[in-house]
């Protein structure tokens, strides 16, 4: 197998990686090559089933190539190609300094994301989070703290949700879930392997799921009811996507107030009297 991709190419591209290696693949791993060398910049929305029929072969085989091209497979050539593309606002130079960089890429994540809701999918998500017996979260790493924010908002409106930080836990609840319930699952690239097994454990027992992510096509979308996407913002293969984060916390605010236009108005009332109550008496 080649040498991994950070080290492929002085520099680091995942195109030239792809070059260098094609020529020495067979038949049906080059064929694959060849695809995502015509075209690179429609590999990041595919699924690895569409790379498959474009190449004319098998999903295994795709695999393989791309463990041959030296990626760690499918989503990791994905991710590299999605770097790579052609450069989004996010990318590039702003007048000032840092502080105007950090808000004027904060200004174009959010308009980038609200152009990219599915509103009509928004509705959906609504309607499944508005009727569940019960709201499972499944989020992990930096796509934590968005959706464990949001599930305090939701529980402020009257939905029974859980959020569990720790990975197992969400496993857990996800295992116990059943056709009456809804498992919400944010992930940045849609790939994130502990965030899949609890979307699958919950989708194998009856529950809708839904699926938040920066991509319109993912591993988490396909295992989805309904898919709610912000669209790439920034670098895509780092370690923090903070920006993305940012589309995904909005995202999920108008998500919560769709769910509160559908809610009984005495949910949102019981729930400000529990505020009320935690506020100290200065004159106790």
């Amino acid at each position: 197998m080649p040498a991994p991709l950070t080290h492929a190419t002085p520099d680091g591209s995942a195109l030239a990686l792809i070059r260098a290696v094609a020529g020495g693949l067979g038949h049906s791993e080059g064929a694959v090559a060849r695809v995502i060398l015509d075209r690179p910049g429609e590999i990041p929305q595919w699924s690895t089933q569409e790379l498959a029929a474009a190449a004319g072969t098998s999903t295994a085989t795709v695999i393989r190539a791309c463990q041959r091209l030296g990626f760690r497979g499918f989503q990791h050539l994905r991710l590299e190609l999605a770097r790579e593309g052609s450069a989004t606002p996010a990318d590039e130079p702003v007048a000032g300094d840092a502080v105007d960089a950090v808000f004027a890429h904060a200004r174009t994540a959010l308009l980038v994301g609200q152009q990219a809701i599915d509103r009509a999918a928004l509705a959906e998500a609504a309607a499944l989070l508005a009727g569940a017996a019960r709201v499972v979260c499944s989020a992990n790493g930096f796509s934590a703290p968005p959706l464990q924010d949001a599930a305090m908002r939701f529980a402020t409106i009257g939905r029974p949700v859980e959020a569990p930080l720790d990975i197992l836990a969400q496993q857990f609840a996800a295992h116990s879930t059943g056709p009456a319930d809804v498992c919400l699952a944010l992930s940045h690239s849609g790939a994130n392997a502990h965030t899949l097994a609890t979307a699958r454990a919950a989708r194998k027992r009856g529950a809708r799921i839904i699926a938040l992510s920066s991509y319109a096509r993912s591993p988490l979308g396909d295992l989805a009811d309904v898919t709610l996407s912000t669209g790439m913002i920034g670098a895509q293969h780092t370690v923090d996507p903070f920006f993305s984060r940012l589309g995904h916390s909005v995202l999920l605010q108008a998500l919560v107030a769709e769910v509160s236009a559908l809610a009984a108005p005495s949910d949102a009332l019981d729930m400000r009297e529990v505020v009320a109550d935690a506020l100290a008496d200065p004159g106790a």
